[in-house]
């Protein structure tokens, strides 16, 4: 059975003193807050946002302020544990037996010597942003499997699509100053519920509000952030492409463009002005499922009211156009010169800013030592349920047959999960499991291995929502019987006969490999727990775009020269809802406020304020089927079918319905959660999932 926390530390005594540890969120949201870890006794006894990080400033989200809560829960994993019943939930207490940490290493390494010695390809890293942090990430994990020879992850299953957007555009991903948003007069949250997923953006944005900004939410959705705007614009799922063309199109007829920028700082404005004309806003308000006149009110206030700001989020880029929706939407601000002002442009991502040395810390070089000149076979994680179930062939390669998962919990969070599951299923797959709880991915582990939290290790993270360099410190020693990630990935080289000095660096070492002293005042970043980068207030107010041209790439070359379209343009979903359809529901499935993917979900006090899993439909469509607020109801497609209780209410436009996530499938209804009805089909650029283009039918359960 599942080892237990059961030597926790005593309660501290009131009068013991209390020392406080400087450290940073690991999770994945825009903020990367700035952390203080109150202390007594060895016991972590509270977690708040540090008062003197100016964009954290004091102030955490309530998830990340119960993370006591987290390291301190009662089925936290202490001891490994090795399958020996069935692989998948619900196996009752001889599914897991515990082993000593070398009992499980050493079967661990040899069992992945023999497949390397067949081929070292047929072993996959599976891993994403449980942690953000650079060294408990892919540091001392990277080093291994490079020089195993593992296959490669595209690691594309959040922001590849917008990435590859921004980088066809601006050069990398790069935008506003997340601080410039408190002098916006005008601001376009698109495609972001900040208020959930990007709480000190919000911030600034009320106090722009109280200085008379005006704040316009565009989302299929009716977020929290969208009752809080002064207008909510409800297009349809995978038309934001539409939408940023036809406002294009008002801008260009109307004359509404600063000439002076365009011409100094953008190339390809004629081929997009060309592509835009064919956008009217009739044309765009039928694809969009809006009004034409709430297009034309749109680009009359983006033109007239200076600065204007855009905080775009990943949401939008979750369907088959979404990497030419961002690009659509990323050209906006360089047609009415928004750049030139501190307080305008646009921000999806700052990551590109930062420079981070990632081949010092992952060494890729090290591949040559298992590889020689052969070719890395790369698998996206966002296809793994196709990829685990795939046979050996000259094109796939060799069948995976062993897959190492840490920092993400892929059974719950990729698309189309009964294929995922499936895939894990399989009595001759080799998983190991590096975890703090036994999710859904664990319970289909051979050896699970616990892991340290946050509080336990050090640290070292970079943000894209805003501009500093943050360190986290270990808080608190290790629980007995957990180790970090990177102590983990060291003890299997060794055992692996990897003799590279490499793999005994120290995290603190890694830490100040990360950047250059050059780049990053690494005094600072040890003295205070966060370094600011030198990004001017207005980055691009005379250009300097980090694309090979230094010009906003209107229309790209690069993708020209590849044999696709420079211009960027609206691509229609894969799935489109038609009423007369058996499918005739667009769904889209956003976070649940209180969770971050699937992490948190376990945490009782926030599965205690979300209650269970939910759909939130509107009342045209929940009385079409007879549905009433708190049914139970059934939402299928080809792909399968999960259970949920439905919510009638005004967050859901008519003809989309909302499935909140990511619940645990074991903690969901029936053992199921909402990627039972997602897809595996890539968007348009950047090889990313399209979890928001699936069309469903509902029905009383």
């Amino acid at each position: 059975m599942n080892a237990l926390v059961t030597d926790l530390p005593l309660q501290p005594s009131s009068n013991a003193p209390v020392h406080t540890v400087l450290g940073a969120c690991p999770h994945d949201c825009p903020d990367t807050c700035a952390m203080v870890t109150s202390v007594q006794e060895g016991v972590a006894i509270q977690v708040r946002g540090n008062p003197k990080h100016p964009s954290t400033g004091g102030a955490l989200c309530t998830k990340v302020a119960r993370y006591t809560e987290r390291t301190y829960h009662p089925e936290r994993l202490t001891t490994p544990l090795k399958r020996v019943g069935p692989k998948g939930p619900g196996q009752g207490a001889g599914q897991f037996i515990e082993v000593s940490w070398d009992e499980a290493l050493d079967a661990i390494a040899a069992k992945l010597k023999t497949i390397a010695q067949r081929n070292p390809q047929a072993i996959l890293p599976y891993s994403y942003a449980g942690t953000m942090g650079l060294v408990q990430g892919e540091a001392m994990a990277g080093r291994f499997f490079n020089r195993l020879g593992a296959s490669e992850l595209d690691r594309t299953i959040c922001a590849s699509a917008g990435a590859a957007a921004l980088a066809h555009t601006y050069g990398a991903s790069v935008g506003m100053r997340m601080d410039g948003f408190v002098g916006s007069k005008l601001i376009l949250i698109w495609g972001s519920n900040a208020i959930a997923s990007n709480l000190h953006f919000w911030r600034h944005v009320q106090q722009a509000k109280r200085d008379g900004a005006k704040l316009i939410c565009i989302d299929p959705r009716r977020t929290e952030t969208a009752e809080k705007c002064h207008q909510h614009i409800a297009l349809l799922p995978g038309t934001d492409a539409a939408l940023a063309l036809s406002l294009m199109h008002q801008l260009i007829t109307h004359d509404w463009l600063d000439h002076d920028y365009i011409a100094q700082h953008t190339q390809g404005f004629e081929q997009l002005k060309a592509r835009a004309l064919d956008w009217p806003p009739e044309r765009a308000a039928q694809v969009c499922g809006i009004e034409a006149q709430v297009i034309v009110d749109l680009a009359r206030d983006y033109a007239h009211t200076p600065p204007a700001a855009i905080r775009l989020n990943y949401g939008m880029q979750r369907t088959r156009g979404g990497g030419n929706a961002v690009r659509a939407v990323a050209c906006l601000p360089a047609l009415v010169g928004a750049w030139r002002h501190a307080s305008g442009g646009l921000l999806l991502s700052s990551s590109g800013f930062f420079p981070k040395q990632k081949a010092a810390l992952e060494r890729p070089d090290l591949r040559r030592l298992a590889l020689g000149d052969e070719p890395s076979r790369v698998i996206n994680m966002s296809t793994i349920g196709n990829d685990l179930n795939r046979a050996a062939t000259v094109d796939f390669g060799p069948r995976i047959e062993a897959v190492v998962v840490y920092n993400s919990n892929p059974v719950a969070v990729a698309p189309d999960s009964s294929q995922v599951v499936r895939g894990f299923a399989r009595e001759d797959l080799f998983t190991v499991v590096l975890e703090h709880f036994q999710t859904d991915t664990a319970d289909y582990a051979d050896y699970i291995l616990p892991a340290t939290t946050q509080l336990e290790h050090w640290d070292i993270h970079a943000s894209y929502g805003h501009t500093d360099v943050l360190l986290n410190r270990p808080a608190i020693a290790p629980l007995a019987g957990v180790k970090t990630n990177t102590d983990i990935f060291r003890a299997l080289a060794a055992r692996m006969g990897f003799s590279e000095p490499c793999f005994t660096d120290s995290d603190e070492a890694l830490c100040r490999q990360a950047f250059l002293p050059t780049d990053v005042d690494l005094a600072a970043l040890w003295r205070d727990g966060f370094a600011p980068l030198a990004v001017a207030p207005a980055p691009f107010a005379n250009g300097g775009f980090p694309t090979a041209s230094g010009q906003c790439e209107l229309a790209c070359d690069r993708l020209a020269r590849a044999g696709l379209d420079p211009v960027p343009d609206y691509v229609p979903n894969f799935e489109v809802p038609d009423a007369h359809a058996l499918y005739p529901l667009a769904m889209i499935s956003p976070p649940a406020r209180n969770f971050l993917n699937s992490t948190f979900v376990n945490v009782q006090s926030l599965r205690d304020i979300e209650g269970e899993p939910v759909l939130e439909m509107s009342e045209v469509d929940a009385r079409a089927r007879s549905i009433a607020d708190g049914d139970m109801v059934c939402v299928f497609n080809d792909r399968g079918r999960y259970h949920c209780v439905a919510r009638i209410n005004q967050r859901a436009r008519s003809g989309v319905v909302n499935g909140l996530g990511i619940w645990w499938r074991k903690l969901g209804a029936r053992g199921t959660n909402v990627n039972e009805v997602t897809g595996q089909a890539l968007t348009d650029m950047g090889r990313a999932p399209t979890f928001y283009d699936c069309v469903v039918q509902v029905q009383r359960a």
